[in-house]
């Protein structure tokens, strides 16, 4: 008995995990009539197909948008935010967590502060500031943004992954000839790959979902990203094509399912070593 309860959670759980993935993909393939058909209509059920599949808002989705060159976009703009904050990130958490003493602590605390302050409250001098490096309406001025936003929170993550590893193997990695610098860059990295990976994860992720900044500083629909193209092309006024708005989110999601799917014991890895201190 106990182990039919087991079961039964664990499939709770997957259908509760899963269902979004199959709503999407059912209202990706929808036709219109399928879609929008009222509730006085007893024989419509909503959860599978009622007619036949159609491709016609995967074919809106890419045809009548620039959808692709959004993708494209993300990608160059999440990749450039993720080497930034760990090549920031590492060295900075290295140095609070090894070289500043107890004051390291209160400063990494301070950084992470810094973190919670809301975009809404930012983005007007970060506007003025992206204005007097003539970066309008271009991708550099996310690239360089969105760092003061996952720096902060990363380099706090590091210091307590750092924590739990042992001193005294950058010690031994000194006396068998490295320098401050070479451990730095070379052992400590070593060290903490789950906390490195948990820091990739974490930029890749605020990156793809921010909307704020992106429609602030991006006007031109070529260099929108997918945050940001996807809502104003398909939703116009009160209008809202959802079966296209549901064809962008699953291209996007699955493939991010994937990616977490693969990652996720190193991942969880990463958050439970930063809560061990060493």
């Amino acid at each position: 008995m106990k182990r039919v309860a087991l079961y039964a959670a664990a499939l709770g759980f997957v259908v509760f995990a899963g269902f979004p993935f199959y709503w999407m993909l059912v209202t990706t393939f929808k036709q219109n009539r399928d879609l929008y058909v009222g509730a006085s209509d007893l024989s419509h059920i909503p959860w599978i197909f009622n007619d036949p599949p159609t491709l016609e808002h995967v074919k809106l989705l890419f045809g009548q948008t620039d959808f692709p060159r959004w993708v494209l976009n993300t990608l160059l703009v999440v990749a450039a935010v993720v080497v930034i904050t760990v090549a920031v990130a590492v060295p900075a958490g290295y140095s609070l967590a090894r070289l500043a003493g107890r004051w390291g602590e209160r400063m990494g605390m301070g950084i992470f502060f810094t973190y919670l302050i809301p975009p809404t409250l930012l983005f007007v001098p970060f506007s003025r500031l992206v204005s007097l490096l003539g970066l309008q309406n271009s991708l550099a001025s996310l690239i360089l943004i969105y760092p003061t936003m996952t720096i902060p929170f990363c380099t706090w993550l590091v210091m307590g992954f750092l924590r739990s590893v042992p001193w005294e193997i950058e010690e031994q990695a000194m006396i068998d000839g490295y320098s401050r610098l070479a451990v730095i860059l070379k052992v400590a990295p070593r060290l903490i790959v789950p906390g490195i990976l948990t820091v990739v994860v974490f930029s890749f992720t605020l990156v793809m979902q921010e909307f704020v900044y992106a429609l602030t500083f991006i006007s031109s629909v070529e260099k929108m990203t997918v945050s940001l193209g996807v809502p104003i092309a398909l939703v116009r006024g009160d209008v809202y094509h959802w079966g296209a708005l549901m064809a962008a989110a699953l291209f996007i999601s699955i493939p991010l399912a994937i990616v977490y799917n693969l990652f996720i014991d190193r991942f969880i890895q990463g958050f439970t070593m930063g809560a061990v201190k060493g």
